[in-house]
């Protein structure tokens, strides 16, 4: 399985995408590399993870190739960089919503020769693959849908609008009642604007049809959740990031059925007591920033220090699939309040006070019978890091083992985080 696989390629799609691409031929087998050696590695995975590796497979082509014809059959495909952004009201014009938020260090130096160093690795990530046309899924989209919830962000909109038309929703930053307000008025007009770029009307019909298919994706998410929370995992953290991170750029009916599947593969490995780790095995949870596709670095380091990773609470984790909306409005504003009260229920660090999000990753970490919380933090991100505060002392309260990790995506840091995290895997079992 490990010789078979590799990353597939199309010069002449990518051409047809203004890419540049001599550059990112390169690309490929790197992620063929690290994809092998950190995920084809692993020891009794499921059978039914082998539709996800084929999305990787493919994820230079085959899905890209759906989304040009997408384009091509004026359906508008959108990108996005935060889970607050309504996936339902581009679903309900037909559109495609597709995540945008950069994993890799291979893009950083475009984006360090126009905006500052000293920012979030995530955003410069993500502004380097588009100032260097090196991301097939930044130069398939018609536009981005941008948002507030850091100064980052909000300044490179700014900035990425030189390169792709790029729209930007005010995040309200409290949960007051004039807060909600703010953000119903922001989806109401989100709702135009998708309604003019697509010449199609977000009805009562199709925007409920579009509420119950993305409540279907999350509710799959949430099921395979629940299963990773059994004692012994039967998938490890690593196949779960994936699977995740995957959620930001499939078809969702496609996808949904698949974690369906897999759900049904998971139910009976446990029960006949067939687990990726021995019942014993450190379980850690991860708190914390996002770690977009191919972030796999503190996820591959825990695993292979002898732990199992049972929970995210992040956006490419949890935040993202932990509620639902609810199905009992009837007219439009009805059903874009019910839609905004689900989004208002996101516990981004942006908000202040949050104290939500403290008391929902308690929550998370009982839940996941996990045995220590590694709460893992990117360069620069101000909110998160300050956040980790009142994490700790949440933690050190409850008697919870807590580890604060700072990182960003270069390889530089690996082996002191493999030590820190070493320790504190030892610490537990002591």
């Amino acid at each position: 399985m490990e010789a078979q696989f590799q990353v597939k390629t199309d010069p002449e799609l990518w051409a047809k995408l203004d890419m540049d691409v001599e550059r990112f031929s390169n690309v490929p087998p790197s992620l063929t590399g690290a994809f092998t050696e950190i995920f084809l590695s692993q020891e009794n995975r499921p059978e039914r993870m082998a539709y996800f590796d084929d999305m990787v497979r493919n994820i230079f082509t085959g899905r890209i190739q759906e989304m040009y014809d997408a384009r091509q059959e004026g359906r508008p495909v959108v990108g996005t960089f935060c889970v607050f952004v309504p996936e339902e009201i581009i679903d309900a014009v037909n559109g495609v919503c597709v995540g945008l938020c950069g994993g890799s260090q291979f893009s950083i130096p475009d984006a360090e020769q126009i905006i500052p160093r000293n920012i979030c690795p995530m955003v410069k990530s993500a502004f380097g693959f588009k100032v260097g046309r090196i991301c097939p899924f930044f130069q398939v989209v018609d536009f981005v849908y941008g948002e507030t919830t850091c100064d980052a962000k909000k300044k490179n909109w700014e900035l990425l609008d030189d390169y792709v038309p790029t729209y930007v929703m005010e995040i309200p930053q409290m949960k007051r009642e004039r807060d909600k307000k703010l953000w119903i008025e922001e989806v109401q007009d989100f709702k135009v604007a998708m309604e003019e770029k697509s010449g199609k009307e977000v009805t009562e019909t199709r925007l409920k049809a579009s509420i119950e298919k993305l409540n279907a994706k999350r509710k799959a998410m949430q099921r395979l959740n629940d299963l990773r929370h059994h004692d012994p995992s039967p998938i490890s953290g690593r196949d779960m990031l994936l699977i995740q991170q995957i959620a930001f750029y499939d078809i969702p009916e496609r996808f949904t059925g698949k974690v369906h599947e897999l759900c049904e593969e998971l139910e009976a490995r446990i029960k006949t007591e067939n687990y990726v780790a021995p019942k014993g095995t450190t379980r850690l949870m991860i708190s914390g920033t996002p770690m977009a596709l191919p972030n796999w670095k503190v996820h591959n380091i825990i695993e292979t220090s002898g732990a199992v990773i049972v929970n995210e609470e992040s956006c490419i984790g949890t935040r993202y699939y932990k509620d639902t909306i609810a199905t009992d409005g009837t007219s439009m504003d009805q059903m874009l309040e019910r839609l905004t009260e689900r989004y208002m229920k996101i516990d981004c660090s942006c908000f202040t006070p949050n104290d939500d999000r403290i008391d929902q990753v308690l929550k998370e970490y009982r839940e996941s019978g996990a045995h220590g919380l590694v709460d893992c933090c990117l360069q620069f991100c101000h909110t998160y890091n300050s956040e980790a505060v009142k994490l700790r002392r949440a933690c050190e309260k409850e008697g919870i083992p807590f580890l604060s990790i700072e990182t960003d995506y270069s390889p530089e840091d690996v082996g002191q985080l493999q030590t820190r995290i070493e320790a504190f895997v030892e610490q537990i079992e002591d």
